[in-house]
């Protein structure tokens, strides 16, 4: 049977039969085949016939058998970046069968009949041991549940000055603009399906799959998200089905931040972006690469990228950040591989104030805030081994040390004091797992057992100065000395167990995580600001949870597939819900961890004109947890329910018409309900805060010649302001506050509409691949805000219609 997709079908098999014979004998057998490259191999658990068929479809092999060898065999799943034989040899495996292969050219034989021994080399496959990966497009196309990946070139053409920038376009994703007292640049406010955005608390934010976090359980909130978008290779967004690998605090799926990689042969480039506004100032991001692999197979790349400048906002508005990253990889043998990296981190932005209603008429652009800023720092290093002990065994263990500094300046409501809050934080975490295939019957079985354990430790203090004539003064209540501090740690071990089983078309995944985690918090008696000496407190909390999910996939084709999930997150206290109120060692007003249940079911469709993905979801909170604002802190708001629809769709316009060559257009949409379900009279059934119901983008994107061209669209439904509904202590009230009120914290946010343009030009080789585009984004400057609560409260203006060139050389 010839399973080339370029040759003769089946019914030419007795005639092609001794020919191939006749190349294999004459070239010789074995490993004769010229093309060694390794590319992406993705074929599910079937028949052997039918795995063969895949294997000639996605490669070049012609493939040559008579049914009677393979009937009644099967085949095990292999994904990964393999070479063709390889692969070949992978679904060989425990098949009796060998082959001879000549330029491309395979005949299979049986193992008994030849006298021969099967003697399979190992392969590269990809087992269920790192299920993120480099989020290749076989493997996202295979992942049971909602997933989005953003590559390089989109972010490059989207103009994206930060990872903000590129989260907004994603179904089911929704970034509030900077505010309050997490309103730099260096932060990152993301809320997925409806949950509060405010620092990102609910997803899991990985930088190449070590947490983004200051630390990952006790301090989840992105205050400082350390890594800036010109390193960044893709963004992977997996909205559900992470829990049992990734843990707690991720009802808000893994976000993974995936740097750009070592490459094969010795390359550079640099490049910069600069933009700017009537409004504001100027504003750019640098980026540089170097990097390669020797021929003794040891590779390394160095990576920077800084922001500097100005923002859209006339003062207190600027942005300071570098970005260095040092990544080395190394194969000492056929088996083995290591990853060790390096990565530093320094950022410093202002925070612009809150407006008024009266102010931000006046002029949205301006700010009254003279001395809020923040500052951040993080030191990193992880390494990772993996050990491929045999074809069906993958033996893998990571582990990192991450050192986070965190300091921020802010001027009380008034603006009559100004405090300091610097913080501190260490995390260490080792987390080795063992994965191994299995052949039961007609199914294929991919285990993996891991282990994770984590300690971290905090360290938060807070000083103040009165602020006279805007001037910071010493006073006797307000001295510069440290009138707050605290220290905590977390100890967390979890222990996890998934079975990928594939049989026939189909894809089960059963799997549990459990975790047992203590957390400890501790106030030192210090002079108060008032004088009177602070009571020293100290509490803790331990939690042992299972967290079972469960995923399956039917494969319709290879192009086409059906998903749904299962999953269970939970979300431990952290440091700052635990020292929340109370007096002595009390509980933390009441406030208990949190669970939720998240179920999705979903299509996904990919081919070489068309694709794209539709996913229902429903997440099941019993009493979730609510930032209100820094007066009341969190308080549990009951049951909630977050339901809605994400779709997105993309289209290559050639398939309609030769003509329409390089022409493509994309959308997404997205309906969201995230609502009150308790049981207090008139709040029942009201919209969370900070979240739009209906959310839509679309473009057109225009590849002729050596030009791009792109045009996009970004909408978004109205929302309501935090602390609607609710009395000054966190209670509920059941009045909803729907008109702006005067001092800017409260009210509904309109929707709005945006357009963006670009248009860019590659020079080639020939010219050091220089690469120059120009673009506008907010095209017709459409105004547009946001509102907080906090101490920093107000409304926030959106960014203005903000002009950018770029430029890159590559060797």
């Amino acid at each position: 049977m010839n399973n080339n997709k370029h040759a003769p079908r089946s019914a030419g098999r007795s005639r092609w039969l001794p020919l191939a014979l006749a190349l294999a004998v004459s070239a010789g057998i074995g490993n004769s085949y010229a093309d060694s490259t390794p590319t992406p191999i993705q074929i599910q658990a079937q028949s052997l016939a039918s795995a063969l068929n895949q294997l000639g479809q996605q490669t070049s092999l012609q493939l040559f058998f008579t049914p009677e060898l393979v009937a009644g065999k099967q085949a095990p799943a292999v994904s990964g970046n393999l070479t063709p034989e390889q692969a070949l040899q992978a679904l060989l495996q425990g098949s009796g069968l060998t082959y001879e292969m000549s330029q491309g050219t395979v005949v299979l034989r049986s193992a008994q009949a030849s006298g021969e021994v099967v003697e399979l080399a190992a392969t590269d496959i990809s087992m269920v041991g790192d299920w993120l990966g480099d989020a290749q497009e076989a493997v996202v196309q295979n992942h049971p549940g909602a997933r989005t990946v953003v590559r390089r070139e989109a972010m490059i053409e989207q103009g994206a000055m930060n990872v903000r920038d590129v989260l907004k376009g994603i179904p089911g994703v929704q970034v509030q603009d900077s505010n309050g007292t997490g309103g730099s640049d260096l932060s990152l406010n993301v809320g997925v399906r409806g949950l509060t955005s405010r620092l990102s608390p609910r997803s899991t934010v990985l930088i190449d799959g070590i947490p983004a976090a200051f630390a990952p359980y006790g301090q989840p909130q992105l205050s400082m998200a350390p890594i800036s978008s010109g390193n960044l290779d893709s963004i992977d967004v997996v909205r559900g089905a992470g829990s049992v690998r990734y843990g707690p605090q991720n009802v808000g799926g893994v976000i993974n931040l995936v740097t750009r990689a070592i490459p094969e042969k010795a390359t550079g480039e640099i490049g910069t972006t600069l933009e700017t506004s009537r409004y504001g100032g100027w504003k750019h991001i640098d980026t540089a690469f170097l990097g390669g692999t020797a021929d003794n197979g040891i590779g390394a790349a160095l990576l920077y990228s800084g922001v500097n400048g100005n923002g859209y906002r006339r003062s207190n508005n600027g942005n300071d950040i570098d970005d260095v990253l040092f990544k080395t990889h190394w194969a000492p043998t056929d088996q083995d591989e290591l990853w060790l990296h390096f990565h530093y981190y320094d950022g410093k932005a202002d925070m612009p104030g809150g407006l008024t209603q009266a102010q931000y008429d006046a002029d949205p652009y301006q700010s009254d805030r003279d001395h809020d800023n923040f500052s951040g720092r993080r030191k990193d290093v992880s390494l990772k081994y993996l050990r491929q002990i045999d074809d069906v065994t993958q033996f893998e263990v990571q582990t990192y040390y991450t050192d986070s500094f965190r300091g921020s300046t802010i001027a009380a409501r008034d603006q009559k004091t100004l405090s300091s809050f610097p913080r501190s934080y260490h995390t260490f975490a080792i987390e080795p797992r063992l994965s191994r295939l299995f052949f039961t019957g007609e199914a294929t079985q991919e285990v993996s057992v891991g282990y994770r354990y984590l300690k971290e430790a905090m360290h938060e203090q807070a000083s103040r100065l009165a602020l006279i004539d805007n001037v910071p003064t010493v006073t006797p209540t307000s001295d510069g000395h440290v009138y707050q501090d605290r220290t905590g740690g977390t100890e967390a071990s979890a222990y996890y167990i998934d079975d990928k089983i594939d049989i026939g078309n189909w894809t089960i995944t059963p799997g549990l995580r459990f975790e047992h985690i203590n957390t400890d918090w501790h106030e030192r008696a210090v002079l108060g600001t008032n004088g009177v000496r602070v009571q020293a407190k100290s509490r803790s909390i331990s939690s042992d949870e299972p967290l079972p999910a469960l995923s399956v996939m039917y494969h319709l084709s290879d192009a086409w597939k059906l998903f749904a999930n299962y999953e269970t997150s939970f979300g431990s206290l952290q440091y700052f819900q635990l020292g929340q109120g109370g007096v002595g060692n009390s509980t933390a007003n009441g406030l208990e961890p949190e669970k939720a249940k998240t179920y999705e079911i979903g299509t996904r469709y990919n081919d070489e004109h068309w694709g794209g993905e539709l996913t229902a979801f429903y997440i099941d909170f019993d009493d979730e947890l609510q930032y209100i604002s820094n007066d009341v802190g969190w308080t549990n708001l009951g049951a909630t329910k977050h339901q809605g629809i994400e779709a997105s769709l993309r289209y290559d316009l050639s398939g309609l018409d030769a003509r329409l060559e390089g022409l493509s257009a994309n959308a997404g949409f997205t309906y969201t309900r995230a609502t009150y379900e308790g049981e207090i009279p008139g709040f029942k059934g009201r919209d969370l805060p900070f979240y739009s119901r209906q959310v839509v983008n679309a473009g057109l994107r225009y590849e002729v010649n050596r030009w791009t061209w792109n045009l996009d669209a970004f909408a978004q439904s109205k929302q309501r302001a935090p602390g609607t509904g609710m009395n000054a202590n966190g209670s509920f009230n059941g009045n909803y506050i729907t008109e702006p009120s005067a001092d800017g914290q409260y009210g509904d946010i309109p929707g709005y509409v945006t357009w963006a343009a670009r248009g860019g030009y590659d020079f080639g080789q020939q010219l050091s691949n220089l690469k120059l585009a120009a673009g506008v984004k907010n095209l017709f400057d459409k105004q547009y805000y946001t509102r907080s609560s906090d101490n920093n409260s107000g409304i926030y203006v959106g960014e203005p219609r903000t002009f950018y060139v770029q430029a890159s050389v590559g060797f």
